[in-house]
Parts: structure tokens; sequence; C-alpha cells
């Protein structure tokens, strides 16, 4: 019997949000909570643009506003057919390829072969059949 990931879960890291239009969304989220993004970048690999928005200090939680860039993209398919909303639930491990070996090992439904370059660091994907219905994404965040 499994007990679960050797070096563990450390946290949840960010709460992604899917929108369809990024300064519209920030209207709510920094201006009416005052929720302040710390950075908003491109992020070409994955065709979307991200608001980080942190929650509880430094090591805290953060927000992520999702923008597709473009219409051919995953996050543009996600939108347009479930629209806005929750994306994903990320959460952080020490080792992410350690992790990803343990979970294909004990049968999970993960849908990367290797970890994939992130905007925070490496990270790999969950389907949501074996989740409970949550896309969740795994990362390792870089030092």
């Amino acid at each position: 019997m499994t007990t679960g990931l050797t070096g563990g879960v450390k946290r949840i890291d960010h709460v992604a949000i899917v929108v369809r239009d990024l300064e519209t969304a920030l209207r709510f989220y920094r201006d009416t909570l005052g929720i302040a993004p710390s950075r908003v970048l491109d992020f070409p690999s994955e065709s979307v643009k991200i608001a980080f928005l942190p929650l509880g200090g430094p090591g805290g939680s953060e927000i992520e506003l999702l923008e597709p860039l473009g219409s051919e993209s995953g996050i543009a398919r996600f939108l347009e057919k479930r629209g806005e909303g929750l994306h994903h639930i990320c959460l952080e491990v020490e080792d992410i390829d350690r992790a990803l070996r343990e979970l294909q090992e004990a049968g999970a439904a993960v849908l990367d072969t290797s970890p994939r370059p992130t905007a925070e660091g490496r990270g790999i994907f969950l389907h949501p059949k074996g989740t409970n219905g949550v896309l969740l994404e795994l990362i390792q965040r870089k030092n």
C-alpha cells in the first residue's frame, strides 16, 4: 500500500482562473478586492497572458488569471467550451521528476510524460477523471 508522494505536497501554489479579458478581470481582483498583481507576463509557449496575484505574503499562494493569446491554445479552447472560471489548482512539490515517476507507477492519469516548463518552474498535469473532476497541476518552483 502506498502512502503518497515521497516528498509530499508542500502547499497550494496557485489557483488558475481563465478570463476573456485580463484588464476587465483586474478591475475586480485589483480594484475591488485590492489584490495587486506582482507581475503580468506573456507566456508564448502556452499562448497565454498571466497576471499573478499574490496572497498571504512571502511563500503564500497566488491567484493566476489566464487570458488566451489567440484562438488555438488549450486555454482558448477551454474558454470557448466552458466559459470563464476555474481552470486548475496547482500544488507545489519538492521534486517534480520523482512525483511524476511515482504517480506513473501508481497508475495515476498523468497528462504529461515529462515535466513541462511553467512560468514558475517545471510542472505536470493530472487528468480531471482521476482527481474527482479538477484539473490538477503539480509544480516544482525555480529556486
